[in-house]
């Protein structure tokens, strides 16, 4: 890009200048700001002791030996305001620039790289309940800055580690058994994850019934009474079982897991996602034990009086954790340690990300401490929390032990009956009736992709399902319009018999086409910029930009009525281009884009 050339010829010419030598970065090259004339800016005033010269003086020396420098490749003129070097590339610079890459399918995207291999973990649910509002977030974060950073050139493993022991499960396991009545998702009508999710509730409901029962008949708080209760105490039992392979309670388990996954493989069918591989923690807490008993050998780990197994890392400004309970059984720590050390053993990968949730950022951090400092494994150095807050509705948070969370399939139904509602009641959609339905989906699914992903993944946010699915305003029904327009107009052309691909010359841009090709000239930059801050939230926000400019391009630039037969075949090719951008920026948030509506 001609900000990196700028940046090498700026040093060159300070040096040759002033006899300085500074190291400059091309991030020091910025856009030109509208309301001044200008492509690129550079700030002169680090250079001006060097200089022992005024800052404009200073900018106008800079700007004559950079017009030297780089005429040929384009830098045509500068101008200097307060200290501000602008300069400006010429009309050919620009033109060869659209000409070459609107026809290049890739634009924006880089080769992938076989040894530049990065893993990813999202989703991550346990088998205790249907995925939730909070989980979308998850999926949609990871399956997004997956397609972001192959799009940067990385080889990219995406995996799912599903929380498929534990406690938790016991829950729903024990509830089932003895409030189900061997109900199952065929005789109830239930998706297998609601089902199962279903009886985590109602275990909930009847254990605080329990604590709430001991606590007013022996006149102790609850905190006390939660210490006595049976049902929890029955459902710690089945855990050990489990643990030892009881064979009643694994042949429940394994039926009651099989419903989840049935149920959740639906769920992940209609968001478009797929993993590369799924990582079961009934497996992978073994490696962790057996991590955990040899850190236990050389001293590393350190067990109690009661038994439970613990790592000190005080001396690291953390505190003590816990790594096996009393009873033998293990805990998140164990399964996430053995998890790490065995994808790092099979895919040998330069960066480890973890999407979950920012409530779990000291757990992260214990993780990575241990495996690094405790452990020394190299595995340690590359683990990357990737953190990402709360998503909120209008009326309020949700918890999944009161069965009062958004569940995603009722939320995917909702945002396809809003997208109906919307395009109904504008009623001017130009589909045939059997494309109706999908149109829907493709419009609700995109609305709720977008309306998360384009806010910054660590900031918490409100989702509202009637703004996202609004065609005005920064949705993606309004950026999918916007695309099916700019189709409509090429097959206007078609039908018209332009020809568009035709190679203009001495084209002289309106104001507006030069605003709109400085844009599209922006898309490289913004898809390398938000691999690496993990962050779709720039690539969403950058698509939404550049729909509006070609809106305000449509309503007031002439394109069938321009007599000019080269502007309109220019202005043609630039909404094509504009399109393609549209798409395959859309494309790396997972969501698609119509050609008519």
């Amino acid at each position: 890009m001609i900000e990196n050339n700028i940046a090498i010829a700026l040093q060159e010419s300070v040096k040759e200048l002033y006899g300085a030598d500074i190291s400059v970065d091309v991030s020091l090259v910025q856009k030109t700001r509208k309301e001044f004339e200008g492509d690129f800016t550079i700030v002169i005033f680090p250079y001006v002791k060097a200089a022992r010269k005024s800052p404009d003086q200073t900018a106008a020396e800079i700007g004559e030996k950079l017009i030297e420098k780089l005429k040929s490749q384009g830098v045509a003129s500068y101008n200097v305001i307060n200290g501000f070097l602008n300069l400006s590339l010429s009309g050919d610079y620009w033109l060869n620039f659209f000409q070459t890459s609107s026809r290049n399918s890739t634009f924006g995207m880089r080769e992938e790289q076989e040894n530049d291999v990065t893993l990813i973990e999202f989703s991550s649910p346990n088998t205790n309940k249907p995925l939730h509002l909070g989980h979308v977030r998850n999926i949609l974060l990871g399956d997004s800055i997956t397609r972001i950073l192959k799009a940067n050139g990385k080889k990219v493993v995406k995996v799912n580690l599903v929380n498929d022991r534990g406690i938790h499960i016991c829950k729903s396991m024990l509830a089932w058994q003895n409030y189900g009545n061997g109900e199952t998702p065929v005789s109830s009508g239930l998706k297998g994850d609601h089902l199962v999710g279903k009886y985590y509730v109602e275990f909930e409901l009847h254990y605080k019934k329990e604590v709430k029962l001991i606590a007013d008949r022996e006149n102790i708080s609850e905190e006390e009474a939660v210490k006595k209760s049976a049902l929890m105490k029955e459902a710690q039992e089945m855990l050990v079982k489990w643990e030892k392979g009881d064979p009643e309670v694994r042949q429940l388990w394994n039926m009651m897991n099989d419903w989840v996954y049935q149920g959740f493989d639906e769920s992940y069918a209609r968001m478009g996602i797929k993993f590369d591989k799924t990582y079961y923690e009934s497996n992978t807490y073994l490696s962790g034990k057996e991590i955990v008993n040899e850190g236990l050998e050389k001293g590393v780990f350190f067990r109690k009086e009661d038994g439970s197994v613990w790592v000190n890392l005080a001396g690291e400004g953390l505190d003590e954790k816990l790594l096996l309970r009393s009873d033998g059984t293990s805990v998140y720590m164990t399964q996430d340690l053995g998890t790490a050390v065995k994808r790092y053993e099979e895919y040998h990968p330069q960066n480890m990300i973890y999407v979950v949730g920012n409530e779990q950022i000291y757990h992260f951090n214990v993780l990575r401490t241990i495996l690094e400092k405790k452990l020394q494994l190299p595995v340690g150095q590359i683990i990357y929390h990737l953190p990402y807050g709360m998503v909120e509705l209008p009326h309020g948070k949700m918890k999944s032990r009161e069965g009062t969370v958004v569940d995603a399939d009722d939320l995917m139904e909702q945002m396809h009956t809003e997208a109906k509602i919307s395009t109904e009641l504008l009623g001017k959609f130009d589909i045939p009736a059997d494309e109706a339905e999908n149109l829907y989906e493709m419009i609700g699914l995109g609305a709720l992709k977008y309306f998360i992903l384009k806010v910054d993944p660590k900031k918490n946010m409100l989702f509202n399902p009637e703004e996202s699915i609004d065609f005005n305003g920064n949705t993606a029904p309004f950026i999918q319009y916007t695309h099916a327009r700019i189709c409509s107009l090429l097959r206007k052309a078609e039908g018209n018999r332009i020809n568009i691909d035709g190679k203009i010359e001495n084209y002289d841009f309106m104001p507006i086409e030069k605003e709109l090709i400085k844009r599209l000239y922006e898309f490289p930059e913004i898809i390398k910029n938000a691999g690496m801050q993990y962050s779709p939230a720039l690539v969403a926000n950058y698509v939404y930009e550049l729909a509006k400019e070609f809106n305000r391009f449509y309503q007031d630039t002439p394109i069938f009525r321009e007599e000019d037969s080269q502007k309109q075949i220019f202005r043609l090719s630039l909404s094509r281009f504009i399109a393609a951008t549209i798409g395959a920026g859309m494309m790396l948030l997972g969501v698609e884009v119509p050609e008519r509506m």
